[in-house]
């Protein structure tokens, strides 16, 4: 057999072992990523330019009434408040490699050597192989796009400037709201250009979430906002149902009548359903400490959201292999960035300890 390092022989042999169950390799460790569904569901294009992407905001008003008489004098104004948010998109790229000697021993011959469009498997092949090794290899690729991307929403982008930035460079918690700029605006001076912040303090048997989240979707709404996204961190979402069972209403009815009586994400009347993001479990906070399990993030996705090129939102790629590597390549590329254009409709909450 061609050599092959540990590691590429280990992933042959556990995808062609005999006496094995067949079927696809059952992943261990895919968690649900409703952020990234909602931005992805509601993402607009755009067609290029200077590396950013800008739109218009407003935050005062210079004309006002005058009252007058007869020949009073009266004033003109000429307003020119218009700012500019803008927002750097980035070029994304997902890759892998599979040798034809891996595909050989999983019983997988390519046919066009070119750019490996064209397999055949070859007769006999199911007697020892348990997993479609090429299956699984593009399945890793399209999963692990998945999971980079949606760390990357999530993150501020400081990490790596080449991605994209992401919820923690858009909504900020208190410490650092009022600070530094966002999209080129400064936070400093302009307080509408912040998210709501607020920590509400858990005490058992009392409804200090429930009312505290119910108030602020008043002043998340104030000026326009139109919040519609809620997710949240597993200790948050704990520290809510407690207070939602401790304060709700039992009742058998649906029982009889066979009625999906299902109990899913918790929902709060007049604030919305409440989802949960296992990555905030994982996600270190702010500044660095801990992890965001107590957090959530209540937004508004038609003003903060994705922008992808035109073209280009995980386009898939067949480079054809060079002349001295026997390989298949495939590669994905998106290009794109967050952004927002209005902030005071987004906000970050966090469930204290209490008594």
């Amino acid at each position: 057999m061609p050599s092959t390092t540990l590691l590429q022989l280990e992933n042959t042999i556990a995808a062609a072992l005999e006496f094995n169950i067949k079927g696809p390799a059952l992943s261990q460790t895919i968690q649900e990523k409703p952020l990234l569904n909602a931005l992805r569901k509601k993402q607009k294009t755009f067609s290029g330019g200077r590396g950013a992407i800008t739109k218009n905001v407003k935050f005062d008003y210079t004309t006002t009434i005058q009252g007058f008489e007869d020949l009073d004098t009266v004033t003109y104004s000429n307003p020119r408040n218009i700012k500019k948010a803008s927002f750097s998109w980035k070029e994304i790229h997902a890759g892998l490699t599979v040798p034809f000697s891996e595909l050989k021993v999983a019983g997988i011959i390519v046919n066009d050597s070119a750019t490996g469009e064209s397999t055949s498997k070859l007769s006999g092949r199911d007697a020892h192989v348990i997993t479609d090794l090429l299956a699984d290899k593009l399945d890793d690729m399209n999963e692990g796009w998945a999971r980079s991307m949606n760390d990357a929403l999530w993150k501020d982008g400081t990490a790596d400037p080449k991605l994209p930035a992401g919820i923690m460079a858009l909504i900020k918690p208190a410490s650092s709201n009022a600070t530094g700029s966002t999209g080129g605006i400064s936070r400093v001076t302009n307080a509408l250009w912040r998210n709501r912040t607020a920590t509400f303090t858990y005490t058992a048997g009392q409804s200090n979430l429930i009312t505290g989240l119910q108030a602020e979707i008043r002043q998340l709404k104030r000026y326009g906002g139109k919040p519609d996204l809620i997710v949240c961190g597993s200790e948050f979402l704990g520290r809510l149902e407690r207070e939602i069972h401790a304060k709700g209403l039992y009742t058998q009815v649906g029982f009889a009548k066979n009625t999906d009586i299902t109990i899913g994400a918790p929902v709060i009347l007049g604030v919305g359903e409440f989802l949960y993001d296992p990555t905030l479990d994982s996600l270190a906070k702010h500044d660095g400490t801990g992890n965001q399990s107590l957090n959530c993030y209540i937004l508004d996705t038609k003003a903060i959201g994705l922008h992808v090129l035109e073209g280009d939102d995980m386009k898939v790629h067949n480079p054809a292999r060079p002349e001295d590597k026997y390989a298949i390549y495939k590669g994905m590329t998106w290009s794109g960035a967050l952004a927002a254009w209005r902030l005071n409709s987004s906000g970050l909450y966090t469930a204290a300890d209490g008594a």
